[in-house]
C-alpha cells in the first residue's frame, strides 16, 4: 500500500464494506446480550483505519438499496445470480441497520437510491464532487470510474489495500485506464454473471479494446453474430455504472461530531462496542 495522501473525498461502497468486515472478524464477537456484532465491530473498525490513513477532507458512504437492480436483470437475466443463491447471511441481516443507525448517530453520511447500486450512487458522486476522490470498494466495476489523477479506486487485497488509478488498470490489463468496463463485458465476469462473447478471453478482450478503443468501436466496426452485437449493447447498459442520479452532493463532514452523542453512546453501550465507536468518532473528529 502506498503512503497515505490525503484526498477531498473518501466514497465508501457500504456493502463492500460490511461484508468485508462480517467475513473478517469470528462469528463469536458478541454483544452482552449476546447478539453476533462482528460486522458492526469490524466496520466501525475498518471504517476508521481508512480515514485514519487516507486522510480525506469530507466522507460518505454509498448503500445498496437493491441487491440487483430489476432493470438490469431485464437486461441481462444472469446479472448477478450468485446474489439469489447466497443471500445475505442471516447472521449479518439483522447488524446492517445497526451499522445505519451508528453512522447516522456519529454523523457520517449514508445514501441510496431505490433500485440501484451503491455503485450508481458512487458514480453521480464523483460527477459531482470537486476535487481529488478516493472510492473504497472490493468491486472491480468501480475500476470503471479511474479518472487521471483525479479519481482511484482503493481496492482490498491480500497484500494490502491497491491504489488503482487508471496506470495500475492499464498495467493489470493491458487496456487504457478509463476501460475497463468494455474489457469486463468483453471478457465477461462470472462475479457479476456475465457471459462474455464467446472465445473472447483477457488477452483477447484486451487486444479488442486496443484496437477498436471500447465497444461502441468494436459494434461500429467488427462484424459480428447478432446474438453478439445485442449482448455488447444491453450489457454496456447494464455494467455502466449510473452517474445522473437524481441526488446532491451530501455535506461529507460536519461542525461538530457526534451528531447525536445520546444516540450513539446507548448504541455503542447496547453492542458492547464502545472502544470500536470511539475510535471512529476521533478519527473524523481528527480528519474532517
Amino acid at each position: 500500500m502506498g503512503a497515505a495522501v490525503a484526498c477531498d473525498w473518501l466514497l465508501i461502497d457500504g456493502s463492500s464494506l460490511v461484508f468485508r468486515a462480517y467475513y473478517g472478524a469470528p462469528a463469536t464477537v458478541r454483544a452482552p446480550d449476546g447478539q453476533q456484532v462482528n460486522a458492526i465491530r469490524g466496520f466501525l473498525e475498518r471504517l476508521a483505519r481508512l480515514i485514519v490513513e487516507r486522510r480525506p477532507r469530507r466522507v460518505a458512504v454509498a448503500d445498496d438499496w437493491a441487491w440487483r437492480p430489476e432493470w438490469r436483470v431485464e437486461l441481462i437475466a444472469t446479472y448477478k445470480s450468485h446474489r439469489v443463491a447466497e443471500p445475505v447471511p442471516d447472521g449479518l441481516a439483522p447488524q446492517i441497520p445497526v451499522i445505519c443507525d451508528f453512522l447516522a448517530a456519529i454523523g457520517i453520511d449514508i445514501v441510496g437510491v431505490a433500485e440501484h447500486e451503491a455503485e450508481d450512487v458512487i458514480a453521480t458522486w464523483c460527477k459531482l464532487a470537486a476535487g481529488t476522490v478516493e472510492i473504497f470498494s472490493g468491486d472491480r466495476d468501480l475500476f470503471a470510474l479511474v479518472d487521471g489523477p483525479r479519481v482511484r479506486v482503493l481496492y482490498p487485497e491480500k497484500s494490502g489495500l491497491a491504489v488503482i488509478d487508471e496506470d495500475e488498470v492499464t498495467k493489470r490489463f493491458g487496456i487504457p485506464g478509463r476501460r475497463y468496463a468494455d474489457f469486463a463485458i468483453l471478457r465477461g465476469d462470472p462475479s457479476d454473471g456475465l457471459p462474455g462473447l464467446k472465445g473472447v478471453g483477457s488477452v483477447t478482450a484486451a487486444g479488442m479494446i486496443r484496437r477498436y478503443g471500447d465497444i461502441a468501436g468494436v459494434l461500429r466496426e467488427r462484424p459480428l453474430p447478432d446474438a453478439d452485437r445485442e449482448y455488447l449493447a444491453k450489457a454496456m447498459r447494464v455494467v455502466t455504472p449510473v452517474d445522473d442520479l437524481p441526488i446532491a452532493l451530501p455535506p461529507g463532514r460536519r461542525d461538530a461530531y457526534p451528531a447525536d452523542e445520546a444516540a450513539m453512546h446507548a448504541l455503542a453501550a447496547q453492542y458492547g462496542v464502545r472502544d470500536a465507536c470511539g475510535r471512529l468518532l476521533a478519527a473524523v473528529v481528527r480528519s474532517l
